[in-house]
């Protein structure tokens, strides 16, 4: 065993039995490195990562490779998503050095922690003209004693790149409506008419892409954004890339068709798409969207849900050594899993004829039924006899370490589909998650941290963490209208601009007291996820709308100039940001219920149920929490408590109507609409 057995994070337990003399990222491994003159071989991965299983049998559990390491190298592990920080830093020298990146991340460095070569997946040996890790060890072993000042300067040089591309972009702030017609019109370019998506394979779903096309469809009343998100949204659900068995998302698809997926599936993954397909259902009232989104959810509460309600990172794409084993099927396991007639059903519904892949079997998929919008009872009962038939002839490992900005985003889908499905359990889900986090996740200096895993919460949370989950606290808060829930959330986002914050515009991605790397960056573009900059910027958009102070308001407009900046050059890369945009031009409505009872009325709740796709931000002024809410919204002081009843402030476009009685008096007395989106 090596150090990394006493390490909390799966992927790096995964090594720890390897003859490579690991270290876990952190200043003993690279005063090692300095003390014995070595360079450092970094290799950064994630525990339900194919292609890094693949790296260790072939390379990290030889006895060669371990041999070469240990005797002019020092090794370091790093599990990406534990350290978002290093993976982005070393991440972005890979992608400047080679113009592309993914994971295993290998590189090459100084002590000083200063790259000079990256790469990602290596074969132990050369093969099909790709150099081997072997080769590549050996080569740069001689380099470093031979030949040392090239490596220095190329890794000085690597470095001063890094840092240039931190500063602020300048210049006018671009229009809103002209970045989002530009990412409208790349995507409308890059569509797959046949098979939805954009672009070549592999095709990845990335959710806030469609998101941005369904919510611009509403602003722009643009059909053709509509069928863009809806045809990819249909056709991912008849692929295999949708566990039609046990329910969720793998990470991607291998082809064009969403049919045979990376089988991996990734909480962050569900947790947006079930969101994105919740928007569909909220828009269109299309069955199948909610269906797909209940699927999802009930996947993640199934498989990723910690006893005390966290949610885990994700599951393998592999079992017993094998991609992809777990799902796929032949018509003789359907028949031995079900009685004939089940079968039989189950086969006329799902396409589960042998492809070629997968040595014969096959991934049930919908790709030649058209009647694809419900299952009836029968199949779906096949379902879960096959659901349980999976699970008897194997299992998935799962990644059970649970993450602060990943548990934020299942929150908030939680939330919504609670809200517009009117399904109470989610609520209750939702609400069962922030309180793990709030018992679990907060250091006793008041930070967050970003993982939890065996008892243990370690690792200073980044941008991400902090704004993913101040929006699902204000989710929380619209649901339940309960102060405490708006509380925090603005005590999370006054935190993340003290010790993210860029003077010269935006945030970085780790904070001013955490760990020093040789840069810091502020991400921008959006990857798999959005990016911290449009998560952050999503969340003071919505605290200014609902608070309507001076303090959120000039820090909204600041970020927002950033990330519209930001998008100029590729506005299609920053969909999350123009969905931020979009919502700071369209506001919606706020309302204010002056109350004598102790909370807010039955009235209000019933109406905030009744009303999931309203845009309208609310906030309660009750005897017991005067105080404490003008502290958040000042304004709300000059709102008069009544003696008995309650009293109902409506205001939009920047106007306020008269008070009034009820809910529909102060809709009618503002000229609004119930249904107003």
């Amino acid at each position: 065993m090596n150090r990394l057995s006493q390490e909390k994070s799966p992927y790096l337990l995964q090594h720890a039995d390897n003859p490579v003399d690991w270290y876990p990222w952190g200043a003993q491994a690279f005063a090692r490195a300095a003390a014995e003159d070595k360079p450092v071989f970094l290799s950064v991965g994630y525990a339900t990562c194919h292609w890094c299983h693949v790296m260790a049998r072939e390379s990290f559990a030889d006895a060669e490779v371990a041999a070469l390491l240990n005797e002019y190298f020092i090794a370091v592990k790093v599990d990406r998503e534990e350290r978002p920080d290093v993976d982005t830093v070393y991440m972005e020298v890979c992608q400047a050095l080679t113009g592309g990146g993914g994971w295993p991340l290998s590189v090459l460095m100084t002590p000083e922690q200063q790259p000079f070569w990256a790469g990602t997946y290596l074969p132990k040996g050369s093969s099909r003209g790709q150099m081997g890790l072997l080769e590549l060890l050996k080569l740069v072993e001689d380099a470093w004693r031979v030949s040392r000042a090239e490596l220095l300067r190329a890794g000085a040089q690597a470095t001063a790149l890094l840092q240039r591309t931190q500063e602020a972009p300048s210049g006018d702030v671009p229009d809103t409506d002209a970045l989002c017609q530009g990412a409208r019109a790349w995507f409308d370019r890059m569509f797959d008419e046949k098979n939805g998506g954009f672009g070549r394979a592999p095709k990845f779903p990335t959710p806030h892409n469609l998101q941005f096309l369904l919510r611009y469809a509403q602003e722009a009343a643009d059909a053709r954004a509509q069928f863009m998100a809806e045809r990819t949204l249909r056709q991912m659900y008849r692929g295999g890339i949708f566990d039609h068995i046990g329910g969720g998302f793998s990470r991607y698809s291998t082809d064009t068709q969403y049919l045979v997926p990376h089988f991996e599936k990734m909480l962050y993954d569900n947790a947006l798409l079930a969101d994105t397909y919740m928007q569909a259902f909220v828009q269109t009232k299309e069955p199948l969207y909610a269906s797909v989104a209940m699927r999802t959810l009930d996947y993640m509460l199934r498989e990723l849900t910690h006893p005390e309600g966290g949610f885990f990172s994700g599951q393998d794409a592999d079992s017993e050594g094998e991609e992809g084993k777990f799902y796929a099927l032949t018509p003789g396991d359907v028949a031995a899993a079900l009685p004939a007639g089940d079968a039989a059903r189950f086969c006329a519904w799902y396409d589960i004829t042998p492809k070629g892949h997968f040595a014969g079997k096959s991934i049930p998929n919908l790709r030649k039924n058209p009647l694809f919008a419900g299952q009836d009872a029968s199949v779906q009962a096949a379902c879960a006899r096959l659901y349980e038939y999976r699970r008897a002839r194997a299992r998935l490992a799962t990644d059970d370490k649970v993450l602060l900005g990943w548990n934020a985003l299942a929150i908030s889908a939680l939330v919504r589909a609670a809200r517009a499905l009117d399904k109470p359990r989610y609520l209750q889900a939702a609400v069962r998650a922030q309180r793990f986090i709030q018992a679990h996740m907060r250091g006793p200096d008041g930070r967050m941290r970003r993982r939890w895993r065996d008892g243990e919460a370690a690792h200073e949370a980044t941008l991400e963490d902090y704004a993913a989950y101040a929006l699902a606290l204000l989710d929380l808060y619209g649901a339940t209208l309960e102060l405490e829930y708006l509380q925090e959330a603005c005590a999370l986002a006054k935190q993340m601009r003290a010790r993210f914050a860029d003077a010269q515009g935006g945030f970085f991605l780790y904070a001013s007291d955490a760990e020093t790397l040789i840069a810091r960056p502020k991400e921008v573009y959006d990857g798999a996820l959005p990016s911290g900059n449009a998560l952050a910027a999503m969340a003071l958009v919505r605290l200014d709308a609902l608070l309507a102070d001076d303090r959120w308001r000039q820090a909204c407009s600041l970020q927002l100039a950033f990330v519209a900046r930001s998008a100029a050059d590729m506005p299609a890369g920053h969909t999350y940001a123009l969905l931020a945009l979009l919502r700071a031009q369209s506001p919606g409505m706020q309302l204010v219920c002056a109350t004598a009872e102790d909370g807010p009325p039955a009235q209000l709740r019933a109406f905030v149920r009744a009303h999931p796709a309203l845009r309208l931000d609310v906030l309660v002024k009750t005897r017991a929490h005067a105080q404490a809410l003008a502290q958040l919204a000042p304004f709300t002081q000059d709102y008069p408590l009544p003696d008995a009843g309650s009293r109902y402030y409506l205001c939009r476009n920047h106007a306020c109507a008269a008070p009034a009685e009820s809910i529909a008096d102060a809709f009618a007395n503002a000229g609004a609409a119930l249904d107003e989106q």
